[in-house]
């Protein structure tokens, strides 16, 4: 697992260093925004898979947030910006008997296979867990994932008390939706203005369905 210190932002040069004093100190500031993905495709391999949807929709996040620096950042103990060099995902893994859910967390590989592999044994040896962090702490550069299987959304935001300096984004997936003959997943994106403007979320959301509408790496 990368364990290397985060890189800290030449501010003198960086093209939104009056953004992020703005929404980190002037005006702290979030959003949240909510998509339906198109996961035919997606879906569609998996089906032909032994590979597992969530471990799959984990991966697709954790790929297109590592390609960016935006998604990638945190704060210095002086509070400046920085970028960690690589972040991993911690997610969630429900527990019906008792109603509650473990958080969970594997290193990022982007290899899928590799990391889809890790990820299995991880919900495998925790899936019962009681506990709600079964392996301690997630590592500091970890971002949140979370599943909601049991309904489809149109709209969801966290509402996270004195959470101005998380920089990492968070993401909740919902449950598949299918209209005229497509298979829709609901994405709800929670991001600090801070680390990234609407278009950097853009893009993320729009490579994301570049990987959902070509899943052959899910082989």
């Amino acid at each position: 697992m990368d364990t290397s210190a985060p890189v800290p932002v030449d501010v003198a040069t960086w093209p939104r260093r009056q953004h992020f004093e703005h929404y980190l100190r002037a005006s702290p500031c979030t959003y949240a925004m909510t998509v339906e993905l198109d996961a035919t495709a997606f879906v569609d391999a998996l089906r032909r898979s032994a590979r597992k949807t969530y471990v799959a929709q984990v991966w697709a996040l954790a790929t297109v947030v590592n390609r960016h620096d935006e998604f990638r950042m945190c704060l210095t103990s002086e509070g400046g910006p920085a970028v960690w060099p690589t972040v991993h995902p911690a997610f969630t893994v429900f527990h019906p008997e008792r109603e509650t859910f473990s958080c969970v967390w594997t290193p990022y590989d982007a290899d899928f296979g590799t990391f889809h592999d890790a990820a299995a044994a991880v919900l495998a040896e925790h899936g019962r867990s009681a506990e709600f962090f079964p392996q301690g702490a997630p590592p500091p550069n970890a971002f949140d994932v979370s599943s909601l299987p049991w309904t489809s959304f149109t709209g969801f935001t966290l509402n996270i008390r004195d959470g101005w300096s998380h920089l990492a984004p968070i993401f909740t997936l919902g449950r598949y939706v299918e209209r005229d003959g497509r298979v829709l997943l609901p994405l709800a994106v929670q991001v600090h203005h801070a680390a990234a403007d609407g278009f950097h979320t853009a893009r993320l959301v729009d490579e994301l369905r570049e990987l959902m509408a070509d899943p052959s790496w899910v082989d």
